[in-house]
Order: structure tokens, then C-alpha cells, then sequence
């Protein structure tokens, strides 16, 4: 660590919880203003930053209102595009227009993977993109993805994703800790979804600590493996020694799950959440990766759709995981009754 840090950064978080709380007490009192669509909103969001397992989880919800026969976009600001103030289509809901550079890594794998089922529209100012969305795709249902902070737009259910192997970050503010803003927040939340739940035994700890603010609704779940596919020919088959290399929030609980599906890696390099890749970069992971004894790569979906134009020279595989619920009827429900607020 800096040595700088412990010095430099309590400060600066106390500096950022002042003005966050600031802003939360604005809302309330109605200072900043809060727009109410005619068309349901159901928010997925998360206390902390990094990965605690959303975009399965949007994925998730948003096929289960196509599923009920609702036009449903996803609004999502597209963290890591190259023009972040531009309103990218990303989706339709038919057919996807746009690259991960364009449209963000995540919003690109939502649209790819909800093709048929869900549009998906990368922007900042998600309210402007709901009405268009209205106008131009006839959308009657939205999905906001990481939307507990954005609070401009009101919603009619309010999920919080908790990492159970990191639930608090640490328990300190931005940029000393992961919150993004105090836990009294969570008093907000409509229901909470513990994502990896297999990774931790400790779910009865922070169920219990999620009771100190909010009474809602916990749902339990954990991520399942859906299938493994190869990026390039030399990839078709996965040979052992096996390495693995991700540019996630959480970059640890995918090698745990890789572990857990029975590969024994000789070489993990996590990287940057969001992080680009260049046929440098690439190449350094490959040689990292052959020195320590890999013959064959793991990586997650994210990563894997910003590698489709590079050169792979060892086999890699994309790792695709989805999330499952444990009790999936009740949850279902939940998100039903929204519809009907």
C-alpha cells in the first residue's frame, strides 16, 4: 500500500459520505427530483463497488418479464465505452448494433445474451433513454441496471445484490473502502439477492446484519457454470495444465469457481475491472501463462467479448456462468408483483 494512503484517504471518505449523505437527504426532502414513468421500473444495484454478481442477475430478471410477454429494455449507463456521454442502441431486443468498445463490455454480453428477448440502451441519462425506448421500441417494462445510487429515476422495486465473500467492502467508505455509500442505505432496498453464497459459511452473519436496516425480503443464490466455449480453433479441446485471467469487480470468486469446476490452475492474473485489451496484453498473459505450465486459458464471458479481434495463440476458453436462485418461485413472484405497483 502507498504510505501516503492511511493518511490521504480517511479524509477523502469522510469528504465523500458528507456529500453523499448530502445528496441522499435532498431526495428525501425532495430538493432533487425524482421522475415516476407511466411503465414499470425494477432497479438492480449494489452498496459497494466491484462485482457482486449483477449482470446475471439483470440478465435473469429481464428474461423473466419477456417471459410474462413484456416489451422490456435494460437501461444501463455502459461503464468502460469509449464515448461514455453518447447514447448507444446496443439492442433492439432482435438484433445487436453495436461492440463492446461502443456500447461498454457488460451492456454488449446483456444485449448478446438477451437477444430475442430484451433491447438494451447504454447511457447516462437513463430517463432520456426510457422515453425513448417508449417512443421508438414501444418498451412497457425497464430494467435499470445499477441503479441503487441513481436515484433521479423512481422504481417499483428496488433489488440489492450482496457479495457474500465481500458483503461490506470493507466497511468504509469510498476511496478508503468499496461503499459507495453508508449502510443505512440499505433501508431503501424492496428485496436483497446474496450472489455466491456456495463461496462463503457465512450467509447467517450477514443475513443477521442486513436485519440491523432493513426487513425486506433475502434471497439466497450462487453462480452456475451454463457452458464453456472455445475463442479460437487451437481452443476446441481443454487441455490441463489450466490457467486463468479476468478483468472483473471480484476477480477472485471466478478462480474460486473455476476451482470448484475441478480445474486445478497453475496461473491466475487478475486484471482491472473494465479492462481493455490490446494484442500486447494479451500476448504478455500468454507467456506469463506458458511459464507457469498452462496449456489452456480460462476467462470470463465479459473478457472474452473484448478478445474476439486479437490473436490467441494458447487455446482459451470463455467461461459462461449464470445465476441461480434459490428459491426462484418466490423471488419470480416478487418480481411479478412489481408489474401490478
Amino acid at each position: 500500500m502507498n504510505p501516503v494512503a492511511p493518511i490521504v484517504l480517511p479524509p477523502l471518505s469522510a469528504l465523500y459520505g458528507f456529500i453523499t449523505r448530502t445528496r441522499l437527504s435532498m431526495y428525501r426532502r425532495g430538493t432533487f427530483r425524482t421522475t415516476k414513468l407511466t411503465q414499470p421500473v425494477i432497479s438492480v444495484g449494489n452498496i459497494t463497488t466491484g462485482g457482486t454478481g449483477k449482470t446475471p442477475l439483470v440478465e435473469w430478471i429481464a428474461r423473466t418479464l419477456a417471459n410474462k410477454g413484456r416489451k422490456v429494455a435494460v437501461l444501463t449507463r455502459g461503464y468502460g465505452r469509449e464515448r461514455p456521454n453518447d447514447r448507444v442502441l446496443v439492442s433492439d431486443g432482435l438484433a445487436v448494433f453495436s461492440n463492446p468498445e461502443q456500447a461498454g463490455d457488460e451492456a454488449f454480453l446483456l444485449a448478446a445474451n438477451l437477444k430475442g428477448a430484451a433491447a438494451v440502451i447504454s447511457d447516462a441519462n437513463r430517463i432520456s433513454a426510457a422515453y425513448d425506448a417508449v417512443k421508438h421500441l414501444h418498451t412497457n417494462c425497464f430494467v435499470l441496471d445499477d441503479g441503487f445510487q441513481h436515484l433521479r429515476l423512481a422504481r417499483d422495486l428496488d433489488v440489492v445484490t450482496i457479495d457474500a465473500t465481500n458483503p461490506w467492502g470493507g466497511g468504509r467508505l469510498l476511496p478508503e473502502g468499496r461503499l459507495r455509500e453508508p449502510l443505512t442505505g440499505l433501508s431503501r432496498a424492496d428485496c436483497f439477492v446474496l450472489t455466491r453464497a456456495d463461496q462463503t459459511d457465512d450467509i447467517s452473519s450477514i443475513q443477521q446484519e442486513l436485519r440491523r436496516f432493513s426487513a425486506s425480503p433475502v434471497f439466497t443464490s450462487r453462480m452456475k457454470t451454463r457452458v464453456l466455449t472455445p475463442l479460437n480453433e487451437v481452443g476446441t479441446n481443454l487441455a490441463a495444465p489450466v490457467g486463468a485471467f479476468c478483468g472483473i469487480g471480484n476477480p477472485q470468486s471466478f478462480f474460486t469457481h473455476v476451482q470448484r469446476e475441478g480445474y486445478n490452475t497453475v496461473f491466475q492474473k487478475a486484471l482491472r475491472d473494465h479492462q481493455p485489451y490490446s494484442q500486447q496484453l494479451i500476448d504478455s498473459i500468454t507467456i506469463e501463462a506458458e511459464q507457469s505450465g498452462a496449456r489452456t486459458l480460462l476467462t470470463t464471458a465479459k473478457d472474452a467479448v473484448k478478445l474476439r479481434s486479437l490473436n490467441l495463440r494458447l487455446p482459451i476458453l470463455r467461461l459462461d456462468v449464470e445465476i441461480s436462485i434459490d428459491d426462484e418461485p418466490g423471488f419470480r413472484q416478487l418480481i411479478l408483483n412489481a408489474l401490478k405497483a
